[in-house]
């Protein structure tokens, strides 16, 4: 399993982020947000309107390599 390093939303500890990353409007809401302060504005506007898809993505992703989908591309 890859490192837990956390931080994922706004500094938050990992066990944190996982909580918010499971909840879906707060998943859908901290990814967007999270994707506009990383610079990612494309990634924010697709968050935006395929919430639900990348909120799947992000649970496996988090869970797997301790970050969202989308952003260690």
């Amino acid at each position: 399993m890859a490192k837990k390093s956390g931080k994922v939303y706004f500094g938050l500890p990992w066990i944190v982020s996982l909580i918010l990353v499971i909840i879906p409007v707060t998943a859908w809401w901290c990814g967007v947000i999270t994707a506009f302060v990383r610079g990612h504005i494309i990634r924010g506007i697709l968050r935006i309107f395929f919430g639900y898809i990348f909120w799947i993505l992000d649970i496996f992703f988090f869970i797997i390599t301790g970050d969202l989908f989308l952003e260690k591309l």
